[in-house]
């Protein structure tokens, strides 16, 4: 089980991770995308279903958004309505800054109580005023870290540019946080410096190393390259160009990241990481939807040759 897996520190997680229908589709409509949700992935081998809280994030950065922003349905009553026959964990995101913590208490206490698991992210823009803080957000947690695990958020480019990112999970880690999903990854540098900070930051301090999640997606096309770029998410150059001028951008990510899976695998058994993997299918391009899909199974296969997964 998830839990267990997580709490015992076990490696070869694999989790797929998804977005609930936009805000404007109706009930039907709704049913209908769940059950087509339900339907690719009642076979699919994975540990726990991430579904994602989508926020605007354009008050981040000066730049235009390639995509509009259109908000989504909540991710809990997405997954506890019409998911639940999916018999996985499930992971829901949630901005904690936007809630007052008896809010959050309320929350919390449903979602444990349906079995799944938490994951708080911070706020969309570095000027918005949090209503509750994350220590504080996860103090109100601490209630039900006996039923339940905590996740958080990492980004290898972060920690490119300050260099902190090892003590910003160890923080966490302080606050109850027992694992961490990655920002999608296709800069394996990035998340190599990122864990060797990591690594050090538990030698000098004797603690033991959290588990990672490294978030992995396929890109379909130049504009969500683009929209990827505006995330934050960093591209090498000669990867961004190989993508623009391939025959197949989608097919080419996918090598890519399959190629990153088999780094970080070997790079996290040689460092003694407890490693596991998102798989996130967020597009509703059926090509891209298959492609998460083959990924999964393909990154699954890995882990169980190298011995980390059953």
């Amino acid at each position: 089980m998830f839990l267990d897996k997580i709490k015992s520190k076990e490696s070869g997680i694999l989790l797929y991770g998804i977005t609930p229908p936009k805000a404007q589709v109706g009930p039907e409509k709704v049913i209908e995308i769940a059950e087509k949700t339900l339907a690719r992935l009642h076979n699919l081998d994975i540990d726990a279903l991430v579904v994602y809280d989508v926020q605007d994030e354009s008050a981040r950065t000066s730049e235009e958004r390639p995509f509009p922003f259109i908000s989504a349905h909540d991710p809990f009553e997405f997954a506890k309505n019409h998911l639940s026959s999916l018999q996985v964990p499930k992971i829901i995101y949630r901005p904690a800054g936007k809630f007052t913590q008896d809010e959050l208490n309320t929350w919390l206490k449903d979602v444990v109580n349906h079995g799944f698991s938490p994951v708080f992210v911070g706020v969309p823009s570095p000027d918005f005023v949090p209503v509750t803080s994350l220590p504080e957000a996860y103090n109100v947690w601490r209630q039900y870290q006996d039923q339940s695990v905590i996740g958080a958020v990492t980004i290898p480019e972060r920690h490119a540019v300050l260099k902190d990112e090892d003590q910003r999970i160890l923080d966490k880690v302080s606050s109850g946080v027992s694992y961490f999903v990655s920002q999608c990854v296709f800069n394996v540098d990035y998340a190599k410096a990122m864990l060797d900070a990591l690594v050090q930051a538990c030698q000098t301090k004797n603690q033991e190393i959290p588990t990672i999640i490294f978030t992995l997606t396929a890109c379909g096309s130049v504009k969500t390259l683009h929209f990827m770029e505006w995330l934050g998410i960093h591209i090498p150059e000669e990867l961004k160009e190989e993508f623009k001028t391939s025959e197949n951008i989608l097919d080419r990510s996918v090598e890519v990241c399959i190629t990153i899976a088999d780094e970080l695998i070997k790079y996290c058994i040689q460092l003694g990481v407890p490693v596991g993997f998102n798989i996130e299918s967020v597009a509703i391009r059926k090509e891209e939807i298959e492609a998460s899909i083959a990924m999964v199974n393909q990154i699954g296969e890995m882990l169980k040759a190298e011995g980390l997964r059953k």
